[in-house]
């Protein structure tokens, strides 16, 4: 494997709750109100430091959506995913963004969401009221 070059951001960034890589900027956050199976999650319009993982198609709340996980790239954790393609007009503005899961990331100040005890929204992860 290679030398590893990890972006660090200046500002109010969201890390990787396992290595502390940096992930997102607070400033990138297009909505703070979807959920994912551990409870929180945060829409960006850009992250850094993740891969992303294989194509799939998945019935999410608000319909049927082509995602990608992303991988942190400092220890290999899945952080959230990518919505590669909407398959409704409506969600199409998801297309290219990314979820980071509140359960899996540290807050800027260093924080930790711990989520839901329970398995509310296991059948898919989505917004609320989009």
């Amino acid at each position: 494997m290679g030398r590893l070059f990890l972006m660090h951001l200046d500002g109010n960034a969201y890390s990787c709750k396992f290595c502390r890589t940096h992930l997102g900027l607070a400033a990138d956050i297009i909505s703070k109100s979807f959920h994912s199976k551990h409870g929180k999650a945060y829409l960006f319009n850009r992250v850094v430091n993740v891969t992303s993982g294989v194509k799939e198609d998945r019935l999410m709340m608000t319909g049927m959506h082509t995602v990608s996980d992303i991988f942190c790239v400092g220890c290999g954790s899945i952080v959230g995913w990518k919505y590669e393609a909407a398959h409704e007009k409506n969600q199409r503005y998801k297309e290219g963004k990314f979820i980071l899961e509140r359960f899996k990331v540290s807050g800027p100040d260093g924080s930790h969401y711990w989520g839901i005890t329970h398995d509310h929204h296991v059948g898919g992860s989505d917004a609320d009221d989009q």
